[in-house]
């Protein structure tokens, strides 16, 4: 029986051991699959903290700054530290060799330091203020004309232009917070691993101090952000309001414009359908364009210039000036605003003026504001005295103030009074020569003197005409070589050298197949007499002796 019992406790022993072997094996097996899952896991966070110090050291705007905030904080500590310890060695009255060597490299480093708080003076305090400032809203610009509208739809760009940029900053910061966290977790899970390791610690240390510094900073930007947003969003709607008010009043002056503008159109078609003078409708029409044009311009600075009344008087002063240093200038369109008003010349009139003795006739081909342009023609004048002809002559239209211009065919009269004289001697059959030369003149003059009827019946209305005899006339005086046959007829302003030509060659043709008559001119009457007595030469002699002497 003892002995039963004895194998019993033999067998209870072993079954002992070999169970606590077999646990130990397994917890052998247990511990060796922990560390090395806990081996992986290590790895994997520290793979994933790696990245994220990667992404910090991409360029990351916000760690920098924060840095440089660190970096300045820090050299300012060591700087307190380094003029505590120097006002500690300059009270020592006798400092040892070393002492004095220490005092002298303070002294040195604190200068360094200084060039160095002096480089990073703008993270002193508040090192972010830069970032979350939001962009300054101003010089807003005022939409009075339609360049106004380009000037606000381009402040309108630059203003979207700030907002993506302080958006893209906000979300910068924001991804950073993100990112510190994740940082800050990665951390703590590796310090559970190794919770005396000190770099970790001061790794998870550094981290929360800088997220406590940047929560607040995130806070502070996202209210400046929205209210930021919202002042854009008041100045984009004032700009958008704006600028639909000056749509809508170009749109109104484009009406008004187009307005007078059709106005216009009808008055030309009017004028060029029942005006038959070409003459008075270029005029019309060019003091019709002239005018829709000062109507414009008017019409737009009335719109477009708020102070009228201002505008009103730097005219009068402006206008003063002009009066003053440009009297010429002036003067002209002055006197072109007279001849379109009077209309005592008009476009095709052939005219004459005298400049410095010279005389111009021509036709004129145009009327600006400042001068009238002549086309020189071949005329009796051209042919008598200046022997050249063809030019185009400029008159400034103040000369209408100060100098005789004749019009030759003014109110529409196209014809002007020529005249023919010749002389014929005192024998001559005079009254046959005044009979040839009235009815040359009648027989070559009838048109014109019949056009010329009609045009001074109308003028009568307009002027006080007396004389209105248009038939040519003959006059008759004794001149001391014969008697002179003076004709008068009408004959066309442009064209007076022609029927002049004619009449001439009418006249001495008739003139010649007379007897009776006799051309008069300038002659020397020669006597020869072969008993002709010598003259007494000594009397010379002797009188230019006498003188002589004398």
């Amino acid at each position: 029986m003892t002995r039963i019992v004895f194998v019993f406790f033999v067998f209870l022993f072993q079954s002992g051991v070999l169970s606590a072997e077999k646990n130990a094996s397994m917890e052998m097996s247990i511990f060796a699959e922990d560390s090395a899952q806990k081996s992986a896991e290590m790895q994997g966070l520290q793979k994933r903290l790696d990245e994220i110090e990667d992404k910090e050291e991409a360029g990351n705007v916000w760690t920098k700054i924060y840095s440089n905030y660190q970096t300045y904080q820090r050299l300012k500590d060591k700087e307190e530290k380094f003029y505590k310890e120097n006002y500690r060695l300059k009270r020592i009255k006798k400092r040892t060799k070393e002492q004095e060597e220490q005092y002298k490299e303070n002294g040195i480093e604190l200068q360094t330091i200084k060039g160095k708080l002096e480089l990073l003076k703008e993270f002193e305090e508040d090192p972010f203020k830069r970032l979350i400032s939001p962009p300054i809203i101003d010089n807003i610009p005022e939409i009075g004309n339609p360049v106004g509208i380009l000037g606000a739809v381009s402040y309108k760009k630059k203003l979207t232009d700030q907002q993506k940029n302080y958006e893209a900053t906000y979300e910068s910061l924001k991804d950073e917070i993100k990112l510190l966290k994740e940082k800050n977790i990665v951390l703590m899970k590796l310090l559970e691993h190794s919770p005396e390791s000190m770099d970790l610690i001061a790794k998870v240390q550094y981290v929360q101090k800088e997220l406590d510094t940047f929560k607040p900073v995130f806070e502070i930007f996202k209210t400046t952000k929205e209210v930021h947003n919202k002042k854009l969003e008041e100045t984009r709607l004032k700009l958008n309001s704006d600028i639909q008010q000056e749509y809508q009043k170009m749109f109104k002056i484009a009406g008004v414009i187009v307005v007078f503008f059709l106005f216009f159109l009808l008055t030309k078609f009017i004028v060029r359908r029942y005006m038959s003078n070409k003459d008075s409708y270029y005029m019309v029409n060019k003091a019709a364009n002239f005018l829709f044009l000062t109507i414009i311009i008017l019409v737009l600075l009335f719109a477009y210039i708020e102070n009228v009344s201002y505008m009103v008087t730097i005219l009068g002063f402006a206008s003063a000036g002009i009066a003053i240093a440009m009297k010429d200038w002036f003067m002209s369109l002055m006197g072109w605003w007279v001849i379109v008003i009077g209309g005592s010349i008009h476009v095709g009139d052939r005219v004459k003026f005298v400049k410095d003795g010279v005389e111009y006739v021509g036709d004129i081909v145009d009327i600006s504001l400042l001068r009238m342009t002549m086309q020189e023609d071949v005329t009796l004048t051209t042919f008598m005295y200046n022997r050249r002809s063809g030019r185009i002559i400029f008159i400034p239209n103040n000369y209408i103030f100060t100098d005789m211009i004749a019009n030759y065919s003014h109110a529409g009269l196209k014809t002007v009074w020529d005249g023919i004289d010749f002389t014929v001697t005192f024998d001559s059959n005079i009254e046959k020569a005044v009979s040839i030369a009235k009815e040359v003149t009648k027989k070559y003059s009838k048109g014109y003197t019949d056009i010329t009827r009609k045009q001074l019946n109308k003028l009568r209305s307009h002027y006080h005409i007396k004389n209105t005899n248009v038939e040519p006339r003959i006059f008759s005086f004794i001149e001391p070589h014969g008697v002179i046959v003076s004709a008068w007829y009408l004959t066309n302003a442009y064209a007076t050298l022609t029927l002049r030509s004619k009449i001439s060659m009418e006249i001495i043709q008739r003139i010649q197949e007379r007897d009776d008559i006799e051309i008069a001119y300038p002659t020397q009457s020669l006597h020869m007499s072969r008993n002709i007595p010598k003259p007494d030469l000594s009397i010379v002699d002797s009188s230019s002796k006498e003188t002589d002497e004398s």
